[in-house]
């Protein structure tokens, strides 16, 4: 039975989320805790979700519509688009993984980052394809480099803009130069689960170029500014022709009933994500100050997370263990090539405040 496994899944490593609140309850015993380790928008749902929530639990005896037309109609006034350029997921990975099925297969070849967001090498590796990781430039994406390493093998690339866990980003001009020379052959997903944070003049709307590159999917997120990680709702946006594709590979009723209203009702909340988006950007200076006071490194981030280096690489791991002890949960990233640095999630100001000193205390 054992050798009928899957090798391409048998060689895979789970995923490693943040160190959920109740663990570290059960491990220390500790009640006070501060978790900023999973990129989550602090302030929780807004108000209209959380009415919208109560309202569909009404329902729960029903299956969801399976096909999100009410969700679908709202995020294509929303974006501009045609619904039917719109494919809905239990958050924007099984959209990442959607695609990775419908173009990965044995002996083709996916192109991503040195750093990049795990869920591609997990997908594009359960397909059976081959993962070619280029090396970074100053932590984030070389598209040059990345151009050079396509081949016509090449099925897919992936990349994050901004990327988890570095928040770094490309700009217009360097994206279109890049999707210019991409051959036809090759998909390009673009995952922006972190563009409603982004405040850069220089920064693209991929959803703005799709009409330019066929070869385009757009993956977004409604569980980070919109606060609706535990519902798990995403969505990737392209041609309908890859839309229906897509949807080939989509499992019946893969978004819930309360995700599908909670999603809806979040849309129509603009005054939140304005909110949730200016005290990120407070937040974030208060983390980077704060780092800078204690001369610490960090890699500039358009997300609502900071990696920052400790000052012995060797050690990180330790300062994340006793950050544990101090009731403040931050994110180990050496899984991502990065063992030298920690990630920080953007909190309420009151949680930067406790993690700075926290942080402080350990170093001392």
């Amino acid at each position: 039975m054992v050798g009928r496994i899957n090798p391409n899944v048998a060689s895979l490593t789970p995923y490693k989320p943040g160190k959920p609140v109740g663990e570290l309850t059960r491990e220390l015993g500790l009640t006070d805790i501060v978790k900023l380790a999973s990129n989550e928008n602090p302030r929780g749902p807004g108000e209209q979700v959380q009415r919208a929530v109560r309202d569909a639990s009404r329902a729960l005896s029903r299956y969801p519509d399976g096909n999100g037309y009410a969700l679908k109609q709202a995020l294509a006034l929303e974006l501009g688009v045609d619904s039917s350029q719109i494919t809905l997921g239990n958050g924007s990975n099984d959209c990442l993984e959607l695609a990775a099925r419908m173009a990965i297969a044995a002996e083709s070849e996916a192109v991503i980052a040195e750093h990049a967001f795990v869920v591609y090498t997990l997908a594009v590796t359960a397909c059976g394809g081959t993962l070619i990781r280029v090396p970074a430039l100053k932590f984030g994406a070389d598209l040059d480099a990345m151009r050079t390493a396509v081949s016509e093998r090449t099925a897919m690339v992936f990349l994050a803009n901004p990327n988890n866990p570095t928040g770094t980003w490309v700009g217009e001009d360097a994206l279109v130069r890049f999707l210019d020379a991409l051959p036809e052959h090759v998909w390009m997903v673009l995952d922006e689960a972190y563009f409603e944070y982004v405040e850069a003049d220089d920064y693209p709307d991929g959803i703005r170029l799709l009409e330019r590159y066929p070869n385009l999917i757009v993956t977004r997120t409604f569980s980070k500014i919109y606060g609706l990680a535990a519902l798990r709702v995403g969505y990737a946006v392209s041609s309908p022709y890859v839309a229906e594709l897509l949807n080939r590979a989509r499992q019946p009723f893969n978004v819930n009933a309360l995700a599908l209203a909670a999603a809806e009702a979040a849309l129509q909340d603009s005054a939140y994500v304005e909110q949730s988006r200016r005290l990120n950007a407070s937040g974030m200076a208060q983390v980077t100050q704060g780092l800078a006071a204690m001369g610490l490194a960090f890699i500039p981030s358009l997300g609502n997370f900071l990696s920052f280096a400790v000052p012995e690489p060797a050690a990180a791991l330790d300062v994340y263990n006793a950050l544990l002890r101090e009731g403040v949960i931050v994110r180990p990233i050496a899984e991502y090539g990065l063992p030298g640095h920690l990630r920080v999630t953007i909190g309420l100001p009151e949680e930067n405040a406790r993690f700075l000193e926290a942080l402080g205390r350990v170093l001392s």
